[in-house]
This record gives structure tokens, C-alpha cells and sequence, in this order.
């Protein structure tokens, strides 16, 4: 019985190493409804906006209650 389920977890533990990695920096979409009020927490985001270009913002929250965002990526915007 404990071979049979080593041999269970070893081939789940081998079934998620050979997967795709994950992209370590996916966009956040922004959602609807869109936030009202954010808190004053800085955490720079680096804006996508829907008419093309890139805006840096203080955060997430405050990225997405702009209505010209389609998404954002957390840090600030590349140089």
C-alpha cells in the first residue's frame, strides 16, 4: 500500500514539473465594476491602456479606476 501511493505522488510530482511554465508576470486585467475608492497604498503598477501606450500608476486599485486601463502589471513602468 505505501509503494502504490509513493508511486501515485512521485507520478503527480513528475506530471507537474513537465508542464509549461507559467508566465511569472501575467497582465491583471481590469474588471468591472471598477473601484470608486482605492487606499493610499503605493505599490507603483505600470498601466496598459485600451488606446495603446503605457501610464504608471500608484497602484493596481488606482490603475483600474481609470477608464482608459485595460490592465496592468505590478512595479513601475520600464524606462
Amino acid at each position: 500500500m505505501r509503494i502504490a501511493f509513493a508511486l501515485v505522488a512521485f507520478l503527480a510530482l513528475a506530471a507537474c514539473a513537465s508542464q509549461e511554465p507559467v508566465d511569472s508576470n501575467p497582465l491583471t486585467q481590469c474588471t468591472e465594476p471598477r473601484p470608486q475608492v482605492c487606499t493610499m497604498e503605493y505599490a507603483p503598477a505600470c498601466a496598459t491602456l485600451i488606446a495603446g501606450g503605457q501610464k504608471e500608476y500608484a497602484s493596481g486599485c488606482n490603475a483600474c479606476a481609470d477608464d482608459a486601463v485595460a490592465g496592468y502589471l505590478p512595479g513601475p513602468c520600464p524606462e
